[in-house]
């Protein structure tokens, strides 16, 4: 269905967005940690790869032996290259940066992923102009993750790893990209079948990938610890078949600056459970930055929720909001 056409369905119910919601923020805020510890005896790419495979397998065969249609090759193209793009290159980027640069200052440049959404919306062809309040909120989340990420990361510039830093800055780019032309690109009428489809893209891309830059070489079954394997489970389960599912629904019916605020809430969940897990350090600094991050999140989704109750309005003024570049409802 083309991301232009307007759905004459009801939107889903708050509960039922509310818990894709849940999942993105809280699943995905710790699978950064589970990132982390599957590296440690598995390549990063090869990990990766392998963990979207699995996925992707089992949540395609799984809707398709459930009465999903079989996908047009146009579709599979299609969502061939979002997939690539949010996790191959963002999702792949962002998990070979973790070897090479503090989790507190990857927390800070993947959470610009939520900018480069609402702005590669408004730029797209009858794309979403944002509003003042979006700003404001989009604004609010950003100084919330610098403040959650504190000073002192920044005053160590000298110790960052700057090639990584500029990986998880166009990691962040790629992912919004992917994200926001996913919802005007062909794809399957089932999100549970178009997550398997890119999550298999990805995965096969991210296997090309280790296995081109020796990592076969440096895998050593025997040496995977017991944290790797049940980290890798952990983001088969709940980062991808879970998390990535809520996402690319989300992204049906939402709009993309509602949905990038998981980007702002997950280096709060992150850094929590490195506290709660691994003894890191949790203090009024980050009780306050997660009031600042949670405050831009409401924001945010009050400024989105205001094409919804506009498209209730009569039609000359429905008409005036669409001129003025309004969202439209997807059909999840």
């Amino acid at each position: 269905m083309n991301a232009s056409t307007v759905d004459p369905r009801p939107r889903p119910g708050r509960a039922r967005i509310a818990l894709a919601f849940a999942a993105i923020y809280l699943v995905w805020g710790s699978t950064y940690l589970a990132i982390r510890y599957a590296i440690d005896s598995i390549p990063p790419f090869l990990m990766a790869g392998t963990r979207f495979v699995i996925a992707g397998g089992l949540l395609y065969g799984w809707s398709r032996l459930t009465g999903a249609r079989r996908p047009s090759r146009a579709v599979w193209l299609a969502t061939a290259v979002t997939g690539i793009l949010m996790l191959a290159v963002g999702n792949g980027a962002v998990t070979w940066s973790e070897q090479r640069i503090p989790s507190g200052l990857a927390a800070l440049l993947v959470a610009s992923v939520a900018l480069w959404m609402v702005l590669l919306e408004f730029l797209r062809r009858n794309g979403t102009r944002p509003t003042r309040l979006s700003i404001l909120g989009l604004m609010l989340g950003f100084g919330g993750v610098a403040l959650l990420v504190g000073p002192a990361a920044l005053s160590n510039a000298r110790d960052l790893d700057v090639l990584a830093a500029l990986v998880l800055v166009g990691a962040s780019l790629s992912w919004a990209a992917g994200s926001v032309y996913s919802r005007v690109l062909p794809r399957p009428e089932s999100a549970s079948v178009g997550s398997g489809m890119q999550m298999l893209a990805g995965g096969v891309v991210l296997l090309i990938i280790g296995a081109s830059s020796g990592e076969l070489g440096r895998v050593d079954l025997s040496a995977v610890t017991t944290r790797s394997a049940l980290s890798l489970a952990y983001l088969v389960m709940f980062g991808s078949l879970v998390g990535f599912t809520a996402y690319a629904w989300l992204l049906r019916v939402c709009t993309p600056a509602a949905v990038a605020t998981y980007a702002y809430v997950n280096p709060m969940v992150a850094m929590f459970l490195g506290w709660l897990i691994a003894g890191e350090e949790f203090g009024p600094r980050m009780i306050v930055a997660a009031a600042v991050i949670l405050s831009g999140v409401a924001l945010i989704n009050r400024a989105s929720a205001r094409p919804a109750r506009e498209g209730n309005a009569p039609a000359k003024r429905r008409k005036s909001a669409e001129g003025a570049g309004t969202a439209l409802l997807q059909r999840p």
